[in-house]
């Protein structure tokens, strides 16, 4: 096999790698695009469901503790209940990229590039307190939007 004829084997490989690694990508993102997962507090008096990027898709009051409760003690719950949310989310889109990875390459296929996850998830990977891996500093999380809270409120009992 001459130069040319091993130039271009290596393309063509190079090209099926891509292609399969786009497909794998556009996998993951459809399945993430619905993932959920749903915390709750310590105290067991706030329950939350969290979306892929982390955003609170709902909040919900069990056993009506909240009535009895002070105020920074509920926004207490609902933060802890929120953060372990992310936490769990944030693992997951991790694990889910980490696998499309080839093996011997830099994780996201692209040799000598790895995502630098403490940046993109912030503190949700602390509140995960998996692999002991610290919160993003305030320069890397300034500029990134709040996560809004933009599907609903229930109480129990009281489900619409």
């Amino acid at each position: 096999m001459d130069l040319n004829e091993e130039l271009d084997a290596r393309v063509a490989e190079a090209r099926e790698r891509l292609e399969s690694t786009k497909a794998a990508v556009a996998r993951a993102r459809a399945e993430l695009s619905e993932a959920s997962t749903t915390a709750r507090s310590k105290d067991r008096s706030v329950e939350v469901t969290v979306g892929p990027q982390g955003e609170l898709k709902r909040v919900k009051f069990l056993d009506e503790k909240y009535r009895t409760m002070e105020a920074a003690e509920l926004s207490a719950a609902i933060v802890e209940a929120a953060g372990k949310g992310r936490a769990v989310m944030a693992r997951r889109v991790i694990d889910t990229f980490s696998a499309i990875s080839p093996a011997g390459q830099g994780e996201g296929g692209v040799p000598g590039y790895t995502p630098d996850w403490e940046q993109i998830f912030g503190s949700a990977l602390k509140a995960g307190g998996r692999g002991g891996r610290p919160a993003a500093s305030r320069e890397a999380r300034r500029g990134r939007p709040a996560a809004k809270l933009h599907d609903e409120i229930v109480e129990d009992g009281n489900d619409v």
